[in-house]
């Protein structure tokens, strides 16, 4: 798995390095402190996954994701940041973002998470889910196309209590495919409910 890192404070963007570096199967293809020089390096040679902050000097992570996505569209994107704002998220994912993790966890629950991806997987820290369910959840009435289904309320609130994907398989008996798909369309159920809230 080959990942490139774009975090702006310097000491994390040398401890992500080793950490990554020295996780068997992992090879960390470029480390960059801000979203230009990560782009003055496009294209990034074999690079399947990039772990990008949001909150970035200058051009914002975000914008970070609307420019390489459609360039590499195969590369796989981990938002990791300290920003739980809804805004955010929204505009993360929508921007091609895959997954969605704060910063703070365990470095093995990150290197779960990047693994997680890798293999078909949409990461999204517990926190995050948590914030999900009771913005799909909550007391206002919801249109039916924002509704949760039975089945992901389970599994966001699965993900709540911090289960793996690989445990959510098996409680739920599904593919990693089909694990894939129900939270894709969370994600899309979530942007479904930002823009009618913007009407």
């Amino acid at each position: 798995m080959k990942i490139c890192i774009i975090e702006d404070n310097q000491s994390l963007l040398e401890n992500l390095h080793r950490l990554l570096a020295g996780e068997p199967g992992f090879t960390v293809t470029g480390s960059y402190p801000s979203a230009e020089a990560a782009l003055r390096a496009l294209p990034w040679p074999d690079t399947d996954i990039m772990l990008a902050d949001i909150d970035l000097p200058g051009l914002s992570g975000v914008d970070l994701i609307r420019k390489v996505h459609p360039q590499m569209p195969q590369l796989q994107i981990l938002v990791h940041t300290i920003s739980e704002n809804r805004d955010t998220v929204y505009a993360a994912l929508k921007a091609g973002a895959a997954g969605y993790f704060l910063k703070g966890c365990p470095p093995r629950d990150l290197i779960a998470a990047l693994r997680s991806l890798d293999h078909g997987g949409v990461p999204m820290s517990p926190r995050i889910a948590r914030k999900v369910i009771r913005e799909l959840q909550g007391p206002d009435p919801q249109p039916e196309q924002t509704r949760l289904t039975q089945r992901e309320q389970g599994i966001l609130s699965s993900l709540a209590l911090g289960r793996s994907y690989p445990e959510l398989g098996q409680v739920f008996g599904i593919t990693p495919h089909t694990l894939h798909t129900h939270i894709q369309q969370v994600y899309q159920k979530l942007h479904a409910a930002a823009r009618a809230e913007a009407r």
